[in-house]
C-alpha cells in the first residue's frame, strides 16, 4: 500500500480517472452496438440518423485516449462502408 502523500494522492487519481475511462468505453461500445444493429436490421433511416451522434463519441474517444487514432478512423470506415452498401441497395 502506498504510504506516502503523492502516493496516496495518485492512487485517488487514478480511480476517478479509471472510472471515468471505464464509463466513456462503455458509452462508446453501446453507440457502435446500436449503429451496427441498425445496419443490420437494414433500417438505412434510423443508422444515417445515428451517425452523426456515432462519430462524435468516436472522435472523442480517440481524442481522450479511450481508443487510438487509428482505430477511430478504422470504426468510423467500415461503418460508412457498410452503410453505402445498405443505402445503395
Amino acid at each position: 500500500m502506498a504510504n506516502t502523500f503523492s502516493a496516496l494522492k495518485r492512487v485517488r487519481q487514478t480511480e476517478r480517472r479509471t472510472a471515468f475511462n471505464r464509463m466513456r468505453k462503455t458509452r462508446l461500445r453501446h453507440q457502435l452496438r446500436a449503429i451496427r444493429r441498425a445496419i443490420e436490421q437494414k433500417d438505412a433511416n434510423r443508422a444515417q440518423a445515428l451517425l452523426p451522434q456515432t462519430f462524435s463519441i468516436v472522435d472523442r474517444s480517440a481524442r481522450l485516449g479511450i481508443i487510438k487514432k487509428n482505430t477511430a478512423a478504422r470504426y468510423k470506415s467500415r461503418i460508412v462502408k457498410r452503410l453505402r452498401a445498405l443505402t445503395a441497395a
